[in-house]
């Protein structure tokens, strides 16, 4: 196990309601091929801060890779709603990006 995963899976099981730290354990998930894991972690940083926008696309994007297209669309749905909501025009470009690939395929 990486030094990092270990951190990260230290703090936030002591309760880190730090979004970052959630978010750096779901894509350390994410990036060892651990869907499950990374997706579980993303809904727990989902509770936390759902206006974390950047999560929206990681997962998506990782429930993309696994064959899990209906949920990665979900995901990436629910990240333009909240783009919207909370003003984030750059992750709004890039959540709309990344559906309009979906839709192309």
């Amino acid at each position: 196990m990486s030094k990092r995963l270990a951190y990260l899976e230290k703090v936030t099981s002591e309760g880190s309601k730090d979004p970052f730290a959630w978010y750096g354990l779901a894509m350390e998930y994410g990036n060892l091929g651990r869907t499950d894991e990374s997706l579980q972690t993303f809904e727990k940083l989902r509770a936390l801060d759902e206006t974390y926008v950047a999560m929206y696309l990681m997962c998506g994007n990782f429930l993309l890779k696994a064959g899990r297209a209906a949920e990665g669309k979900a995901w990436i749905e629910a990240g333009i709603a909240m783009a919207q909501k909370t003003g984030n025009s750059h992750a709004l470009s890039e959540l709309q990006d990344a559906l309009a690939g979906l839709d192309n395929h």
